[in-house]
């Protein structure tokens, strides 16, 4: 594929480029590609009715422009009447590769985010009767609500502390980041030997139990430890 940096010589005006903010700066994070992790807590990988001891790591994918930079407000979106909340920490990589060793991965980490991973669950669950992919379900317009990514630099490598969700005051989700069962670096190294990562690319970590629906008026108040804070109201 040849890449060109201008809008010259193209049938359409290419879309814009999907960014994410940098806390404290002007400076934007482009994103490349949108990787997320199935069922990577325990608990709710219970909730949702598998067994995490006989699981192995399992991905799917978001969009870039699925995610909205330091978004305040979510649309409920067309199409479904079960939106469901997912807490979960964004990585963002600096640097990508394949095949990276798991003592090397935190080297390709730029920073880390707050984000939420929407999911219309009615249209998963149906896909997931009928053994389809999980698209419709997960990656529609506005469904990767985040905050400013916190570089490195200022926030270490979290991998011990509370992640939790509010709604309208009310905790609906609470865990602690190292009850991750498939660490970062873990992550980017599995991700590794499936794809050729690349500098931009965002992952989404997983999220703790206690995922359940919103409905518009909803007061969203997203928290990882370290990291920072996440308020969206659903529309």
């Amino acid at each position: 594929m040849t890449a060109r940096t201008d809008a010259e010589g193209y049938v359409l005006t290419p879309p814009a480029q999907a960014t994410l903010s940098v806390a404290g700066t002007a400076e934007l994070f482009p994103v490349h590609r949108v990787y997320c992790v199935g069922r990577n807590y325990a608990a709710h990988a219970v909730e949702m009715g598998h067994d995490p001891d006989k699981e192995p790591p399992f991905f799917f994918q978001k969009n870039p422009d699925n995610l909205v930079a330091d978004a305040s407000e979510f649309p409920y979106p067309k199409a479904s009447q079960d939106v469901h909340h997912e807490i979960e920490l964004l990585v963002a990589l600096k640097s990508g590769g394949e095949d990276i060793a798991v003592e090397d991965a935190l080297d390709c980490v730029y920073g880390y985010g707050v984000s939420l991973d929407m999911t219309r669950r009615d249209l998963q669950s149906e896909m997931k009767k009928l053994g389809r992919p999980w698209e419709i379900g997960k990656a529609f317009e506005m469904s990767a609500p985040s905050g400013a990514i916190m570089p490195v630099s200022q926030v270490g490598h979290p991998d011990d502390g509370d992640i939790w969700l509010k709604i309208n005051d009310e905790v609906k989700q609470s865990g602690n980041l190292n009850q991750m069962i498939w660490k970062t670096p873990e992550m980017i190294s599995i991700l590794s030997r499936l794809f050729t990562l690349q500098a931009g690319d965002v992952i989404l970590t997983g999220t703790p139990s206690g995922v359940g629906p919103v409905t518009r008026g909803d007061r969203l108040h997203g928290h990882v430890a370290g990291v920072g804070d996440l308020h969206v109201t659903v529309s």
